[in-house]
This record gives structure tokens, sequence and C-alpha cells, in this order.
């Protein structure tokens, strides 16, 4: 996860610090010691480590702060909105041009993720009822073209190319004219990197964007790459002007120093963070939910974002009606397996939960292996049988076993995971809180 290493770090610092009653400017300066390490570890540039804290510094040595009846919760309150501060503040919107369609220029380094990220930002966007219109403008890297063909296909999303054109300049324009005729809102250009900078990859862009003028140029930006993401934005910072930042990768960087200090370095807001390898694992940043987990506060909207996103209302609807109902087969029970998957592993979940250990659950994965049994069990059942599975037999399930490639065990497995489940839900449909849940809310 991104920030892991940071945030445990942090999380000692303060965990220590909540042990002392009262707190001297000593111990202010000794936390800031220990933060500005840990900052440092995470690959955040040296400048704005000082910054951050001289800033936090400056408002804890006061004496409201040491004086108060619990200064430890304030330290962490100012170490909280400070930063929020440095990752942005608040999550910053796409901008829009006020004649549609709106151009996004997506530059960046070879390899940083333009192509996939273009993609699944244009797949965000058709999400929210746009249209979007993927521009191939890489002419030079091999397969690049049929790339953004290939995940343009997969979303939905329709990609404009000219096989054998030599003018990246000359396929934006045609593409800009091709948007307006077909309505698109959107223009999204993938266009060509490099494995360094160089004037003629910045001549390139620069002649993109005067033939196009984009109302957004954002750059894609690999979050592992640390103290380079910083070196990168600040040279296509200077040369074209960047409005906006989409880490991709963030997902497998645990320092996440990239994030904290593009936004300190170049004064350009992180708008979007690549959080995985498939097509839909795209995040609006929002620098307050970060700081939040960061710190170990948990990060409730997101988690119930996810959920809505992997949920479907009208299944939702249904299932609440039968619970209600005290009805919960087999075939509810694997698709509430398969919703939960769909949101993440459980230690990502868990780090979002405020007072959730998610250490407890660090080497917790869920078995997707399981979820295909059940699904091949649940295929070899009769319709009777996966309403009222108290009728399975042994020679009913010998059956199964035999239809479904599983053996009698995992049959016997998955119903008592099945009954414990519906043995939960009876309880909370009939008002009743299970004595485990006590303290989670309920």
């Amino acid at each position: 996860m991104a920030f892991e290493s940071l945030g445990e770090k942090l999380q000692a610092v303060f965990k220590k610090l909540r042990g002392k009653g009262r707190l001297s400017e000593a111990d202010v300066r000794e936390t800031m010691r220990a933060v500005r390490l840990a900052l440092l570890e995470a690959d955040v540039s040296f400048k704005v480590v000082k910054d951050f804290t001289d800033k936090v510094s400056e408002r804890c040595v006061g004496a409201a702060v040491l004086e108060s009846l619990n200064p430890a919760q304030t330290v962490v309150k100012a170490v909280n909105e400070e930063l929020t501060a440095l990752l942005g503040g608040e999550a910053a919107k796409l901008n829009i041009s006020p004649k549609p369609p709106s151009a996004v220029m997506l530059i960046g380094l070879q390899g940083a993720g333009k192509t996939t990220n273009g993609a699944k930002l244009a797949g965000l966007l058709k999400k929210q009822g746009k249209r979007p219109l993927l521009v191939a403008c890489d002419i030079y890297r091999p397969a690049a073209i049929t790339q953004l063909q290939i995940v343009g296909s997969q979303l939905g999303v329709p990609v404009y190319s000219e096989e054998g054109a030599t003018d990246p300049a000359a396929i934006a324009a045609r593409a800009l004219e091709h948007a307006k005729r077909h309505g698109n809102d959107y223009l999204l250009l993938d266009t060509a990197g490099r494995l360094h900078i160089d004037e003629a990859l910045m001549d390139e862009l620069r002649r993109v964007k005067d033939t196009v003028r984009p109302c957004e140029i954002m750059l894609v930006v690999d979050a592992m790459t640390g103290q380079d993401a910083v070196n990168v934005a600040s040279a296509f910072h200077g040369a074209l002007g960047l409005t906006g930042v989409l880490l991709s990768k963030l997902d497998g960087d645990v320092r996440g120093g990239a994030a904290l200090s593009v936004r300190a370095v170049t004064g350009c807001p992180v708008k979007y963070c690549g959080m995985g390898e498939r097509l839909d694992k795209i995040e609006v940043f929002h620098p307050e939910r970060m700081a939040s987990r960061i710190l170990g506060m948990g990060d409730m909207l997101t988690l119930i974002e996810k959920a809505e996103r992997g949920m479907d209302a009208k299944k939702a609807e249904e299932m609440e009606r039968r619970l209600r109902q005290g009805k919960f087969t087999l075939d509810d029970y694997v698709g509430q397996l398969a919703q939960v998957k769909g949101m993440g592993s459980i230690a990502d979940i868990a780090g979002m939960i405020p007072g959730m250990d998610k250490h407890a659950l660090k080497n917790a994965k869920f078995d997707e292996k399981a979820l295909s049994r059940a699904e091949a069990i649940l295929l070899s059942m009769t319709k009777h049988e996966r309403e009222n599975p108290e009728v399975l037999n042994s020679s009913r399930k010998r059956r199964v076993a035999a239809g479904s490639g599983t053996r009698v065990e995992d049959i016997n497995k998955m119903l008592r995971q099945y009954e414990m489940m519906r043995q939960l839900t009876k309880q909370l449909a009939s008002g009743k809180i299970p004595k485990g849940l006590k303290g989670f809310g309920f």
C-alpha cells in the first residue's frame, strides 16, 4: 500500500508521544526529529521535509499546546493538517474547457504508464456519463497504437489513430475535429515519451500543445521512482506548464515520497492516482483522506465509495429485502463473497477502518480459488439444494463433488462458513447484536 512505511513510522512516533501526560519543548523537538527522519526515509525532498517540520514545530511549541489537556492529540492534529496541506489541501478537479471538447495532454517519460492510465482516466470519465475520446499521438514506441486500441476496446472507449502518420501535432488537430463532429466532450492525448528528457521531446510536445490548446496538461509519473519523479516533474513543468499530476503505481510504493514532494516542488496538484493493474484501478487523489490513512486514522469515505462501486444497487435492495425476511441462501452467500473480493485486499480494507489494526490482517488474503470452488460447487447443485442446503446428504454431496471437481471436505467447509454467515445475518435482521461485534459500531 502507498505510504505504508511512512505511516508505520509516524504512527509509532505518535504512539510514544501519547504515552506522556505532559509535553515539553524538548519532547516536541524529539518528535519532530523522528518525523523528519521518517519523511526523509520515505524519499521526500529535504527542503520539503524541513519546511514541513518547521511549520509543525512553530504550531506545537506554544504554551497553548504544551499546557492543553491533551497535548499529544493537539500535536497529531497539527501534523495531520500540515500533511493535508502538503498533499494539496483538497481534491483537485479536472480542468474543463468552456467550449467542448476539453483536451487533456498526457505527458511523461517512457514507461511511466501514460497509455494505461490515460485509458483508466477515460474509463472513469465514461462512468461519470462523459464521452471521452482517446487519441494515439505516440508514433514512435512499437505497438503503442495497438496497446491503446486494446485498452480502449476493453473499456468501451473510442480511439482515434492514424496508421503511418508522422506528425503528432497534425494527428492531434484532426482528432480534435473528429471529436467535435462526433460529440466527444473529452479528448485524451496519449503522447510519446523518452527514456530521458531531451529537447526533441519537448519541442514535439510544445507543437501538440500549441495546436490543440489543452485545458489540462497532466504529467503521468511513476510513484516508485521517488526523487527522480520530482526532477522529472520540475523539468516538464518548466517547459510546458503542468496543470496536474497523475501518479501511477502508487499502490506499489510503500514510501510515497513522490506524492509528497511533487506537489510541494511544482505547485501542481496530484489529481489522480493509479492503484493497481486493472483498468478500473484509478482513484481521485484526496489529500485529506490520504493524510488520515498515513496517520492511522482510517479512511471511511473511500471505503464507502469502494463498497458502492462494487455493489449493484438493485441487487443490494433485493438482498436487504431478503435479509429482513430472514432469507439467506447459498446463492446469496457466494454473491457476497464476490462483492467483498471486488473491494480489494482485506489488509487494505482494514487500513481504511479507524482504529483497526491492519497488521493483524497483514498476511490475510482473499482466496480466489475458494471463490472459484464455491461457484463450481453451486453450479453442480440443483436449485432446490441451493435454496435448501439441509437436504444435502452424503450421496448428494458426493454427486456435487464429482460434478464440481472438488472434494466432499470442500463442500462441508463451504457449508459451515455459509451457516455461520446465515446465523449472523439472522441475528442482525432480528435486531440482536452478536457478542463479537460489540465495540465495532453496531
